[in-house]
């Protein structure tokens, strides 16, 4: 017994021993291959800079005259990418006053005037969110050792917020030129001398376009995938019979949604582009027109976002700007309810910039904003081609509340969502009936055609699921938000369906 737990120790005393050994042995293999590989910049920058998914605004490159030395596309192409990383990582480092990722673009001359800025608004607790929007730079110099490059930057698109000690004090939008002064090192382009040579104020140019045509229409989903229109259940024999029986009804048009993140965010997935398409090319055969909403279930807002959102929008405004199913482009759906989240000033900074990125791609369909309720509804309104709003009180009230509203505003005025929910059950017995839901779509299209208002209901379907993101978990929002359809879930017309429209 004696000899046999020897053994056994004698058996783990080697094998730790050769685990020591092996231990010791990698960790001088890392060792010496760490000391002879190159510095790797994605481990060197600390600040995770992907511009796909961070910081993507527009740049023109004006075309190459440069003295000295000709330039490659692939070494422009890595000046480009290093000077937007150098403006992205002094964005994060005067908003957060944290000085990582400086060292990896600027100079060691260059940084030190960072450095000073950061200390002083650290200092006085000072704050600031910026980005800039777009770029066009100039090559004027570029070495013949192609160590050194010089830069004109002109019409660089700047928004700046300055907060201090949390409180905004200050908000900014300019167009500036600056003179910029690049060097390699280490492989890699970092800003030597940067300096803004111009500065103007940045003023809207906003063009009023008259909405064309009388809005009959109707907010659509299919009922076997309610907002998730463009997802796994697409089908266009659904969209193209609901499409028919829509236009069969007497309505003129459908809204539909855009989800920002399931479409791609900033890289719009060509599968998606596909389907919208598809649901564009439908409602052009059934004699439809379509108001986009943009943006749906998206609720950032950061300054630092917006190149990304900006790509978003362009792609989707280009590709489908000359559709002739197009009838405006709606850029946000209740943008107000995240006033109190995302805080007001936020949200309306953004929504300014991206109806000009609208507007800049797409000067013929008109913009609008979908405010939750028409106490919001003047809010931009002289950014906005026309201004809609949902109405959700009295139905009685709903005529007085349009011609109100009218009455202040110099451009047409549309209600793009109305409706009454027919649930009563469970979780809400002494809720409204089919019935009563009836007579409130009666209610509304005898003003709407008193009145002349434009309008779109709430919605075409019943549905059996309500996603969680759309109301939350609590079942008698989901409940109710399941029956504000003229269609019930078996596919019966309710006596809704007799006031679907005006005619």
């Amino acid at each position: 017994m004696v000899n046999t737990n020897k053994a056994i120790l004698r058996v783990v005393l080697v094998l730790s021993y050769i685990v020591l050994i092996g231990l010791v042995v990698f960790g001088i293999s890392a060792l010496f291959s760490y000391l002879n590989t190159g510095a790797d910049r994605s481990n060197m920058l600390h600040t995770e800079v992907k511009k796909i998914d961070q910081y993507l605004p527009d740049i023109e490159w004006s075309e190459l005259n440069n003295l000295g030395r000709e330039i490659s596309q692939t070494t422009l192409n890595e000046l480009e990418n290093d000077y937007l990383d150098a403006w992205y990582v002094k964005h994060v480092a005067f908003m957060t006053n944290i000085e990582t990722g400086i060292d990896d673009y600027y100079t060691e001359s260059a940084r030190e005037n960072i450095f000073n800025i950061i200390a002083l608004n650290k200092a006085d607790s000072i704050s600031i969110e910026g980005t800039t929007l777009s770029h066009q730079p100039t090559l004027e110099f570029y070495s013949e050792d192609g160590q050194l490059a010089v830069i004109t930057d002109r019409n660089v698109l700047e928004f700046k917020r300055i907060y201090e000690a949390d409180k905004m004090v200050l908000e900014t939008r300019e167009v500036s030129t600056y003179k910029v002064l690049m060097l390699l090192e280490d492989g890699f382009w970092r800003i030597r001398h940067m300096v803004k040579e111009e500065v103007a104020p940045y003023k809207d140019e906003i063009d009023t376009v008259k909405l064309s045509g009388e809005i009959k229409g109707i907010n659509y989903y299919p009922q076997g995938s309610p907002w998730d229109l463009f997802g796994d259940y697409f089908d266009e024999s659904v969209i193209s019979d609901d499409f028919k029986l829509i236009k069969a009804s007497g309505l003129n048009s459908v809204r539909v949604f855009i989800p920002y993140e399931d479409f791609g965010k900033a890289n719009v997935k060509k599968e998606k582009l596909n389907k919208l398409k598809l649901l564009l090319d439908l409602a052009l055969i059934h004699d439809l027109k379509v108001i986009l909403t943009l943006f749906d279930f998206y609720g950032d807002y950061s300054v630092l976002d917006w190149t990304l959102n900006r790509e978003h929008a362009r792609t989707i405004v280009s590709e489908f700007k000359d559709h002739e199913a197009i009838m405006a482009w709606d850029l946000k759906n209740e943008p107000n309810l995240d006033f109190d989240s995302r805080g007001r000033e936020n949200v309306m900074a953004w929504l300014e910039t991206m109806i000009d990125l609208v507007k800049s791609v797409d000067e013929i369909h008109p913009v609008t904003i979908g405010w939750s309720n028409a106490g919001s509804a003047p809010l931009l309104k002289e950014n906005v081609d026309f201004v809609s709003f949902h109405y959700y009180d009295d139905i009685d009230k709903i005529g007085e509340t349009y011609t109100n509203l009218k009455t202040s505003i110099e451009k047409p005025v549309a209600i793009t969502e109305f409706g009454l929910s027919s649930y009563r059950g469970l979780w809400n017995p002494f809720g409204h009936s089919e019935t009563t839901q009836a007579e409130y779509h009666k209610i509304a299209q005898e003003q709407f055609k008193n009145l002349e208002i434009p309008y779109m209901s709430w919605t075409l379907y019943d549905f059996e699921d309500i996603p969680r993101e759309v109301v939350g978990r609590l079942p008698w929002r989901k409940n109710a938000q399941k029956q504000f359809g003229f269609i019930n879930v078996d596919g019966g017309k309710k006596e809704s369906f007799n006031y679907i429209s005006k005619d």
